[in-house]
């Protein structure tokens, strides 16, 4: 039992660790990066050469806003590394510990609606920047304790058990919400998710809110957490939080300290706080005309979710296209012609389902990996063929999105997002993919979802730089911009042109609704019918000759709605006077020595200085500690700042032989390919000789290569990994051996090439329907022995039976020297449940049966939770040929055939751990053992795939 918590403690703080750097990319950026630094007391900005004017803005942010919103959350300060990532396509950022810093990667999003439209450093700082100080602040109490004694991954583990993740959102998007004049509290498409379960009457328990389902629909944590922490502050004042957190964090109730923190500072219980929350801005919504009517009449009141149905597109009124996903299927194109729907051909790998389509083609961004440097990647234009399903690519190694065909198909439109972080309409030919023009933008805006009108003009929404968003009119030739919409902070996106008619979504106080603009006489409409006005937003509208389509969301996924244009009720609304953002019921947020704080920051010049690639190389941070019994280790791990060197100090305690190992290692990422070293000491190291026991001890180095290569893009998955290491081992035998055992050393090389090939994988299937990993390894020996060893795995994953099934296949061969000086590492994948000896020659088939068995969605305590319940029936067959000391041939077969049964599980309500129970039986002696054929073994993987 002992050894059993060990473990688990070894796999929470594994857990962790991987989540602290769950963003990171090791050696991601190629060396020709030139990095630059503006330093303040609270941030060190980290740049690449160029983004001078965004770094700028970041630290005068961060320096002029951290002192203000302290208060509310504490006021220890340490200063964090913020590093700007320029070369990525992904829209995101972190903070995190292990080691504390922060990356902030640059690349705006199109989806106006989603994040909103502040200018994206500002809107990144304002949200990031409060993760800063909760890790600040947090380092309390028990967190302390942990992290004195494990680092900073102590921290993290001591802060993810007691403070929830929707906390530390929630917190954050209240800052943003805060301190700006928008924010994702003001936007509905932010509460869209919970206004659909409440208008299904999803009835969800607080577990399942919190860690989801692979059958329902659940909205993240970070609306639930906006709610929970604004109604806290709302209620309850400035500093509750700031007192709930501080006592939770410092585990002054050992036991569910956020809990009892809660109901010390509020007087009420955890769910009737959390409850009274979520009523609070449920009946917030209530105020909607026809909120309450059901979004999706075919859906049962027990419907699981059906699939997101979005992007529609006429082909002509009685034919639509649109994408489609859900938690089986791969997202695919779909044509659906009356009530028949035909699927064309999958999506390539994108971060943006949007397409546009004409004539008989759709236009899309793919997503696309740089095969070596991680931080970069591209977004290149895909031309899709409906009626052959043939795709090819139009760019190469391109920054494009939100692509658009011209009225005569010969052209197409899309953002460019440059790593300048500039953002520029680029018109290409629809054919070859070369660039025709380039706009210009002398205002400097951001542009989402362009559409050709006429000859001479683009209509786009564009966000300004400060933050306020319209749609407009782009002249092709001067770039100069005609705003058709008075510029504001409520979101406008997803424009489409019939004609002369515009038209588009709009953010109008608690809703998104769909708007018409004739762009002849410059007349608004709000556009409405029984569907739309009960719609949780209406976006991504279509239009055809007499029919309009759009999609809104449900419990159910993204619904897509058809209704004829004659049942659209046109109603004339004046332009100026178009209703804004509200804030949901939340008048602190106005109230606040804080608020609007971002239209007050004085942007003052500050000093840029170089950045040393070699700075604080080792950075130690944490020690982590590994049991799995015999082995018991502790490793203090370092990384820097820019993530090229990442190394390690460790001990290790081997309980079955009693040694003692000292390790050092260090592998370093910014060159091509990576460079590896480290040594290692053993004490006392244990074989029997005639009876006795015989000590020595080992001293091993080594150094080595590796390229790793990425291949992702189309519909695959691929990673390459090329390398080699030589290693040097002296052996060094005890008094009183010496004189029977002669001292010994040797070295070898261990070449190797690791190869994962996998298609996409919807949510509920347990492995890719297709994909391969294979692993071949050399080992040669080059100084004082000419053993040889060779190994060759590979693992391939077909569909099964059903949708969720999976047929998985494992060969493995295994050949070494006869009779060999040096005893190599086995890595060979045995047959399940017998003693392992390493022979000579090893073959071996595995077959796998992986199925779902049940969805229980269910927990205990808000301690675990039960997502799935899955089982693997398999066979092991594994045959052997050796030879005895008198060269009398050895050969033996190693069947088992037995059955798994799988828990993925959720802890503390945010951990992900999945275990098993293995039920094996032997169909053969275990000659080397001599256990019982039939035996359960506990079964605790850290990674699957």
């Amino acid at each position: 039992m002992i050894r059993l918590m060990l473990r688990f403690f070894s796999i929470l703080f594994a857990v962790c660790y991987l989540q602290a750097g769950y963003a990171q990319q090791f050696g991601g950026n190629p060396p020709s990066i030139r990095w630059e630094q503006v330093n303040t007391p609270a941030a060190k900005v980290i740049f690449p050469a160029g983004l001078d004017s965004a770094a700028i803005r970041v630290a005068n942010i961060v320096q002029h806003m951290n002192s203000v919103i302290q208060p509310s959350i504490g006021f220890k300060q340490r200063q964090i590394s913020i590093v700007l990532q320029n070369q990525t396509t992904v829209s995101n950022a972190y903070v995190g510990l292990a080691p504390f810093r922060s990356e902030f990667y640059l690349t705006p999003e199109q989806n106006n609606f989603d994040i909103g439209s502040l200018p994206w450093p500002e809107q990144l700082a304002i949200h990031e920047f409060r993760h800063v100080q909760q890790y600040n602040n947090f380092n309390t109490g028990g967190s302390r304790v942990l992290k004195v004694l494990f680092g900073e991954s102590g921290q993290a583990l001591g802060n993810a058990l007691s403070v929830p993740n929707w906390f530390f959102e929630g917190d954050a998007v209240f800052n943003e919400t805060l301190v700006s004049e928008q924010g994702r509290g003001r936007l509905p498409y932010f509460f869209n998710s919970f206004r659909a379960l409440w208008d299904a009457d999803k009835d969800y328990s607080w577990m399942k809110l919190r860690n989801g389902s692979y059958v329902d629909y659940i909205p993240d944590w970070y609306p639930l957490g906006y709610m929970e922490v604004a109604y806290g502050r709302q209620r309850y004042g400035k500093y509750f939080w700031k007192n709930v957190t501080h006592d939770a964090a410092g585990y002054n109730s050992l036991f569910y300290p956020f809990q009892h923190a809660i109901k010390r500072y509020s007087g009420l219980s955890f769910p009737q706080f959390r409850d009274s929350a979520l009523t609070y801005f449920k009946n917030e919504f209530a105020q909607l005309p026809d909120s309450a009517a059901p979004q999706n009449k075919s859906a049962k009141r027990n419907q699981h979710f059906i699939a997101n149905e979005q992007f529609p597109a006429f082909v002509d009124d009685g034919t639509i296209i649109y994408l489609r996903s859900d938690y089986k299927h791969r997202t695919a194109f779909i044509l659906k012609q009356g009530d028949k729907e035909t699927r064309i051909r999958v999506q390539d790998l994108t971060l943006d389902g949007y397409f546009s389509y004409h004539n008989g083609y759709i236009v899309y961004a793919g997503y696309r990996a740089d095969e070596r440097w991680n931080y970069r990647d591209y977004s290149e234009l895909k031309l899709l063929d409906v009626k052959t399903g043939t795709e090819k690519r139009l760019t190469s190694r391109s920054k494009y999105f939100s692509p658009s065909f011209s009225a005569d198909g010969k052209s197409i439109v899309a953002v460019e997002e440059a790593p300048s972080g500039k953002s520029e309409l680029h018109i290409l030919d629809a054919t070859t993919g070369k660039l025709m023009a380039k706009i210009p933008n002398p205002e400097g805006v951001f542009y989402t979802y362009p559409k050709f009108y006429g000859e001479d003009k683009i209509v786009s929404a564009v966000r300004a730089a400060d933050g306020r968003i319209t749609v407009a009119l782009v002249d092709r030739s001067t770039g100069s911009i005609t705003n058709l919409l008075e510029p504001s902070f409520a979101p406008v996106g997803f424009p489409t042109l019939r004609g002369d008619t515009l038209y588009f979504s709009r953010t109008r106080k608690l809703n998104d609704d769909l708007y018409a603009l004739d762009l002849r006489n410059r007349h608004l409409y709000h556009l409405t019918n029984d569907s739309l006005a009960g719609g949780i937003g209406n976006y991504q509208v279509a239009v055809s000759d007499h029919k309009l389509a759009w999609v809104s969301f449900t419990a159910f996924g993204y619904k897509l709605h058809q209704a004829d244009q004659n049942n659209i009720k046109w109603e004339e609304e004046k332009a100026e006077a178009l209703p804004g953002l509200t804030d949901v019921g939340v008048t602190v947020l106005k109230k606040d020595s804080a608020s609007d704080l971002l239209d007050k920051v004085n942007f003052s010049n500050l000093p840029v200085k170089k950045y040393p690639k070699f700075y604080h190389p080792f950075n130690f941070h944490s020690l982590i500690p590994d049991f799995e019994d015999p082995n018991y280790s502790v490793a203090l791990q370092g990384q820097n700042v820019l993530n090229t060197l990442q190394s390690q100090i460790g001990f290790n305690y081997n309980r079955d032989e009693g040694y003692k190992e000292i390790s050092a290692d260090a592998i370093y990422g910014a060159l091509f390919p990576y460079i590896s070293a480290g040594a290692n000491y053993t004490l006392d190291r244990r074989g029997i000789y005639k009876g006795n026991n015989v000590y020595w001890n080992e001293t091993a180095v080594h150094a080595g290569l590796e390229v790793p290569l990425n291949f992702i893009s189309g519909l695959h998955n691929t990673g390459l990994a090329i390398g080699s290491d030589i290693y040097y081992n002296s052996t060094s035998f005890q008094q009183p051996f010496r004189s029977t055992f002669r001292d010994r050393s040797y070295a070898y090389l261990n070449n190797y090439i690791n190869f994962t090939n996998r298609i996409a994988q919807p949510l509920q299937n347990i492995y890719p329907r297709f994909g391969q990993s294979v692993s071949l390894n050399f080992k040669q020996a080059v100084v004082n022995s000419s053993d040889a060893q060779f190994l060759a795995n590979g693992t391939f994953y077909f569909p099964g039976l059903f949708i969720n099934h999976n047929l998985v296949i494992n060969l493995a061969h295994q050949q070494k020297t006869q009779n060999s000086v040096i005893s190599y590492s086995n890595n060979f994948p045995f047959s399940r449940g017998y003693t392992v000896e390493n022979f000579n020659q090893m073959n071996k088939i595995g077959v796998n049966y992986h199925f779902p068995i049940a969805y229980p969605d269910a927990g205990i305590s808000n301690l675990v939770y039960l997502h799935r319940l899955r089982s693997n029936v398999y066979f092991d067959y594994t045959h052997v040929n050796d030879y005895y000391t008198n060269n009398t041939p050895f050969k033996a077969n190693f069947r088992t055939v037995g059955a798994e049964l799988w828990f993925d599980t959720q802890w503390f309500n945010q951990e992900p751990i999945t275990f098993g129970l293995r039920y094996v039986h032997l169909l053969d002696p275990d000659t080397f053992g001599g256990l019982s054929p039939n035996r359960v073994e506990l079964v605790v993987p850290l990674t699957l795939f």
